[in-house]
C-alpha cells in the first residue's frame, strides 16, 4: 500500500480539545500554526476530544494554512456525540473541559458511523477524511462489554466504513485502539490500512512484536505509534523528578524500576530519554508515524527536537541487549 504519511512525525490533537484543561481558540490555533511551520502534516483528532472541539479548530486552522488540503487527516467513529444540555460545561467530563454542550457516548451501528462521519466532514471542513478509523473498540475499553460492542461492530460499523472507503469518501480505514489483542481479532475478519495503537509499542512495551506486528506485514497494514510516552513517564523520566502518570495513573514501583535504567543508559550515551522514546517506535517498519499529544508551541518545538535527535547504534544495540525486546533492535 502507497504511504499515507508524509514524514514519521505526526500531531496528536487530544490537547486541543481541552484535555484535562481549558486551551483557548488563539492557544489552539498558534500549536496547529506551529506544527504546520515545522513541516508537520499528518493530524490525528476525533469527535470524543472535546465533543467535537478538536476538530472544529483543527478544521478552521488548516482552512487557513492548509487551502490545498495537503494534509492528512484522521478521525475516528464509534463516539457519537449525544446533546447535554444540562452539562457544567466549566467542569471536566470525560477528561475534557470543553464548551461544546454534548457528551461522548459508544455506538458502533451502521447509521452512528455515517452520522458520524458526516459530522466530522462538517467540523473538519473536509470534502473527504483521509483515514477513519474505529475508536476505542475491544475489552480494554468495553470489558464484559466487549462481545456485545464487537457484534455491533461487525455487523454495521465495519460495513459502514468499508462502504465509505469503497466509493472513496476515504482514504483509509483502521482502528484506533490501546491494545493488541482487538487488532488482531478484527484483521480476522476485515482488511484494514491502518492501525493507531497507543502506547503498546513503546520502551516500556513491546507486545505488538509478538504477532501483531507480523501480522501487519504480511496484510500490509500501516501503524501509527500513539502515546509514545507512556501517559509521560517516559518524557519526564524519574531520576530527576517524581515519576509523571503511567497508563493515565500513577506508576507501579516495577515500571518506575525499568525507566530509571532506560534513563540511566540514555545519560551513558548523552541524549535525552523523551528523545529515544518519541524516536523508538518508527524503527520497526511497519510503524510509519509517532504521534505524542502536543499542547502549545513549546511542546511542538520540543517534539521536533527529540524527533530530530542523533542517537547511535551503539545506544539501540546496548538497549535491546539489555533492557527491552532483543527482536526490537
Amino acid at each position: 500500500m502507497t504511504p499515507l504519511f508524509a514524514g514519521t512525525l505526526g500531531f496528536g490533537s487530544a490537547a486541543i480539545g481541552n484535555l484535562y484543561r481549558p486551551v483557548t481558540d488563539a492557544e489552539a490555533f498558534a500549536v496547529i500554526e506551529a506544527a504546520w511551520a515545522a513541516g508537520l502534516r499528518y493530524f490525528d483528532t476525533a469527535p470524543h476530544y472535546g465533543f467535537g472541539l478538536s476538530e472544529k479548530r483543527l478544521g478552521e486552522a488548516l482552512a487557513a494554512l492548509d487551502p490545498a488540503s495537503e494534509a492528512v487527516i484522521s478521525t475516528k467513529i464509534g463516539r457519537k456525540l449525544d446533546p447535554a444540555p444540562d452539562a457544567d460545561l466549566s467542569a471536566a467530563r470525560q477528561g475534557f473541559v470543553s464548551p461544546e454542550p454534548f457528551e461522548s457516548v459508544f455506538d458502533y451501528g451502521y447509521d452512528a458511523v455515517m452520522r458520524s462521519y458526516e459530522a466530522s466532514l462538517k467540523r473538519l471542513r473536509r470534502n473527504r477524511i483521509d483515514i477513519l478509523l474505529a475508536h476505542d473498540i475491544g475489552r480494554y475499553a468495553h470489558g464484559d462489554a466487549h462481545e456485545d460492542r464487537m457484534r455491533e461492530f461487525l455487523g454495521g460499523g465495519l460495513r459502514a466504513m468499508q462502504e465509505l472507503r469503497t466509493s472513496g469518501a476515504v482514504r483509509a480505514i483502521g482502528l484506533g485502539v490501546n491494545e493488541t489483542a482487538v487488532c488482531e481479532e478484527v484483521l480476522g475478519h476485515a482488511d484494514l490500512d491502518v492501525i493507531l495503537l497507543a502506547g503498546r509499542y513503546t520502551l516500556l512495551e513491546q507486545a505488538p512484536l509478538d504477532g501483531l506486528f507480523p501480522l501487519c506485514a504480511r496484510r500490509g497494514v500501516q501503524v501509527v505509534a500513539g502515546a509514545p510516552f507512556n501517559s509521560g513517564i517516559l518524557a519526564r523520566g524519574v531520576r530527576h523528578h517524581a515519576p509523571a502518570q503511567y497508563e493515565y495513573g500513577a506508576p507501579p514501583p516495577n515500571v518506575v524500576a525499568q525507566v530509571g535504567l532506560i534513563e540511566d543508559l540514555c545519560a551513558q550515551h548523552g541524549i535525552p530519554l523523551a528523545a529515544a522514546a518519541l524516536q523508538f517506535p518508527v524503527r520497526h517498519p511497519v510503524v510509519e508515524a509517532v504521534i505524542p499529544g502536543i499542547a502549545s508551541p513549546d511542546e511542538l518545538a520540543s517534539a521536533v527536537t527529540l524527533a530530530a535527535t542523533p542517537i547511535p547504534e551503539t545506544f539501540w544495540k546496548a538497549l535491546a541487549a539489555t533492557l527491552i525486546d532483543k527482536r526490537a533492535a
